[in-house]
């Protein structure tokens, strides 16, 4: 194996492992949010989710001594700080609101279908066969999941419509982040998207101070841990990641969010899952498997040559049907010879 080869693969582990961590975090941001969203309004809860945040990526950034991004990186951060941090933070906070969690997480799992699709379109990134089967298996899942945890109230036509602009901003926002990776390390791209995203949801500043007055220490710490956690560590674990490999197939990784839900809730809510939901865990997980799967690498003579090597049998043939070509040829017995 050659260095660059090794080289790549320990990024390609590096990558699926930082991407492992920022999906984890995003599961448990599930079970914080129900908490802070009692005490919470959606604006809210994202503006103090975002400001936790901020601080403690101010506090890497100084440490670090990582100061302003390059000029070309900004307007990739200032798109996915305007969609994916702040408007994509409070249309969910507000879907959730106004929908069942099982409508909703079959709504917003488009992401991940968007996510390719606009990367195709606007990156030039491929869509090999595996990654959109893949895909495919873990979207079957999720609406396994969804349908499983929807209550008996029903879908409002408001809560689908945010759940579905939710699903846009957060794949415009890892469209747009992308780019911005190419001129920027991960820790400034993810403090500087979540500063405009703060600064988008200074308008709730009000509702903020207002229900942080009355809200119970369990929803504040539950925004707190939201802010520290699934938004400073795991967007910026999803940073590295993200820009070690491509959208689409990164952004198939996140399939895995609602087995790790499932399991989740299982354990420390102690709800026990339905087997339909079970079902749609494992499918969830399959799909993620199939789309970061690589096709076999052909060995000997197939994956040595791409072109048809005559046998001493046709050779006499090729020197009838194409006298100009091998007139006068030495080598012409070669022919025969593996590579």
């Amino acid at each position: 194996m050659t260095n660059s080869s090794h080289t790549g693969r320990r990024s390609e582990r590096l990558a699926l492992a930082a991407a492992g961590v920022s999906v984890v975090l995003w599961a448990s941001a599930f079970v914080s949010i129900r908490s802070a969203g009692d005490a919470y309004s959606p604006g809210a809860l994202a503006l103090g989710r975002l400001l936790a945040g901020t601080a403690v990526l101010a506090v890497l950034l100084l440490a670090r001594r990582e100061g302003l991004p390059p000029r070309a990186a900004w307007r990739g951060i200032a798109v996915s700080g305007l969609l994916w941090f702040g408007l994509y933070m409070v249309v969910l906070n507000w879907g959730e609101q106004q929908v069942d969690a099982g409508t909703a997480a079959m709504v917003v799992n488009i992401g991940p279908i968007l996510i390719a699709l606009l990367g195709a379109r606007f990156l030039g990134e491929r869509l090999p066969p595996r990654l959109v089967a893949g895909m495919g298996v873990s979207f079957a899942g999720a609406v396994a999941v969804g349908l499983s945890m929807s209550g008996d109230g029903g879908a409002n036509v408001l809560g689908v419509v945010l759940c579905m602009l939710a699903a846009v901003t957060y794949a415009a926002g890892v469209v747009a982040q992308k780019p911005a990776l190419a001129h920027a390390s991960a820790l400034q791209v993810t403090f500087f998207g979540c500063l405009v995203g703060a600064v988008v949801c200074l308008p709730f500043s009000g509702q903020l101070v207002s229900d942080a007055a009355d809200a119970p220490l369990t929803a504040t710490l539950n925004m707190v841990y939201l802010g520290v956690f699934p938004t400073a560590l795991a967007f910026t674990t999803w940073a590295y990641a993200l820009a070690r490999t491509t959208a689409g197939r990164l952004g198939a990784t996140t399939y895995v969010v609602p087995a790790l839900v499932v399991l989740m809730s299982w354990l420390v809510l102690d709800e026990v899952p339905a087997w339909l939901t079970l079902v749609g865990g494992a499918l969830c997980l399959a799909g993620v498997a199939v789309s970061r799967s690589r096709p076999r690498r052909r060995t000997g003579r197939t994956e040595r040559s791409r072109g048809y090597r005559a046998s001493s049998a046709d050779r006499g043939w090729l020197v009838a049907q194409f006298p100009a070509p091998l007139k006068g040829r030495e080598a012409a017995p070669d022919l025969d010879k593996a590579p």
